[in-house]
């Protein structure tokens, strides 16, 4: 399954998560109220993802993932697996464009971080042993290191533990580098950040309540960009590593507006990644001019399929948008996806599983028009 560095590993890809099914939904809720215990809610989840793997090969994907189904949030397994931290408010606030507003929670540093147990490699493990030989890539998706950080960045942590900034960075990245060396030992060779906070200090208004809270906005994308390196530097050379960049998801809301021109040149050309997945679904995610910061040796997954409607994109609007995007780098480059996944919460996207499934299916679809292949 190998694939060049300088496109995408696949044409058609998906960002990661997936609707979870009433089955999972329910074995959630039955454990937080002590009615069934852990045993059957990973029950429960080992079913639904032998079926939402099915799902993804019917659809034609040959890159697929267990859609997040062991994951009440996209963050939320990995940061609970890690000794140290604690939840409280995140500084920020989803928004949307009436003016309504959404709170959320973020990482706290209560104790020095450390990994003493897998954080992912079960959910790759399984998926794994699912697909067994037929020919499919499994794909892990993990939280960039900047969500450890940036939700709460003006009080990180406690700083009678880590009164230098540095030291928690050191930490973090010396985590992600232990979990990526388990994910690789285990077979795994393509793993995918999420990153929101870049996208986030590319929008202006955030990045002046950045100012306001007393930091350099680009000075944290340098630091991010720094610790994503630092987690891959010691990974195997044939491993694919994509970062999608996001905006927020969360009931119809989001963390940031406008495109990624603040912050392109620096994260595009200084990230050691093989490829990016970039959010592009509404006119609110900016143009593709970003896209000539790109390396020659980096491709893109352009996310102009929406995954919050349930609509489906026209088959010809969607090669109006790669046409436009390959007058800022090459179309051998770029693939397509949805913008980002179906469900980065339990509660999953105001959209169903016959319209996720058809979604996937044109990712599919306009790829093999396209390019040939998926």
């Amino acid at each position: 399954m190998a694939t060049s560095s300088t496109r995408p590993p696949f044409r058609a890809d998906h960002v990661g998560s997936l609707l979870r099914p009433a089955s999972v939904r329910t074995a959630f809720r039955e454990a937080a109220a002590g009615k069934i215990g852990a045993a059957d809610v990973t029950r429960a989840q080992d079913e639904a993802i032998r079926d939402v793997l099915l799902m993804q090969e019917r659809a034609g994907l040959k890159v697929v993932n267990d859609g997040e189904f062991r994951r009440g949030s996209y963050w939320g397994r990995f940061v609970e697996g890690l000794k140290g931290f604690i939840i409280k408010p995140a500084s920020f606030s989803f928004r949307n464009d009436s003016g309504s507003t959404l709170p959320f929670t973020a990482p706290y540093a209560a104790g020095k971080i450390v990994r003493t147990e897998p954080l992912a490699v079960d959910e790759y493990a399984f998926v794994r042993d699912a697909v067994g030989a037929r020919n499919l890539l499994p794909k892990i998706t993990i939280p960039a290191p900047s969500t450890l950080h940036y939700y709460r960045f003006d009080d990180f942590g406690d700083r009678s533990i880590y009164p230098d900034e540095d030291e928690f960075f050191d930490d973090v990245a010396k985590v992600y580098r232990e979990e990526i060396a388990a994910l690789t030992k285990a077979g795994c060779r393509y793993i995918q950040f999420d990153e929101v906070a870049v996208a986030m200090l590319a929008d202006p208004v955030v990045r002046e309540q950045t100012r306001k809270l007393g930091q350099d906005p680009d000075r944290l994308v340098q630091r991010y960009i720094d610790l994503i390196n630092d987690a891959v530097s010691a990974a195997p050379a044939d491993c694919l590593f994509g970062v999608h960049m996001c905006r927020g998801n969360l009931k119809g809301h989001y963390l940031a507006d406008g495109g990624y021109d603040a912050v392109a040149e620096a994260f595009f050309g200084a990230t050691e990644v093989t490829h990016f997945l970039l959010e592009y679904d509404t006119a609110r995610a900016g143009d593709f001019a970003p896209l000539r910061h790109m390396p020659e040796d980096k491709g893109v997954v352009l996310g102009i399929i929406s995954s919050k409607t349930p609509q489906l994109e026209s088959a010809d609007a969607l090669r109006t948008r790669i046409d436009e995007a390959a007058k800022h780098m090459d179309l051998s480059r770029l693939g397509i996806s949805p913008q980002c996944g179906f469900a980065s919460t339990v509660g999953g996207n105001p959209v169903t599983e016959a319209d996720e499934e058809a979604k996937l299916r044109l990712v599919v679809e306009t790829a093999k028009t396209v390019w040939g292949s998926a």
